[in-house]
């Protein structure tokens, strides 16, 4: 299995913010991250290209704050979409769905 962290991101991570403390970063992004799908969602259903744009952005930085470059890279994507307010991304949810499993395995992995 490739790697869906970039370690050396995560070590700077780790480092600025001490081993102590990166769990609770780690738990915090996790929790958080299932809920901003749930948004990117619910603002589909809703047409809410604001909102689907925000909880895109909000997932970009967060998963690239942990080294998660292909998650941010999907997140950046729909974040465009959603700027031109285009909600038609026909399964990228499931996609960007699919890469956060993997980024939680490899983070949870990780805890110290």
């Amino acid at each position: 299995m490739t790697s869906s962290i970039d370690m050396n991101t995560f070590n700077m991570l780790k480092e600025s913010t001490g081993a102590d403390f990166i769990n609770e970063l780690i738990e915090a992004f996790l929790d958080d991250a299932p809920t901003l799908l749930t948004q990117m969602r619910e603002a589909i259903a809703a047409r809410d290209a604001e909102l689907f744009r925000r909880a895109a952005h909000s997932m970009k930085s967060n998963a690239a704050t942990f080294g998660a470059m292909d998650l941010s890279a999907l997140a950046k994507e729909l974040e465009v979409l959603g700027r031109e307010k285009n909600l038609e991304i026909g399964n990228r949810l499931d996609v960007m769905d699919e890469a956060f499993r993997q980024v939680e395995s490899q983070l949870n992995a990780l805890k110290v």
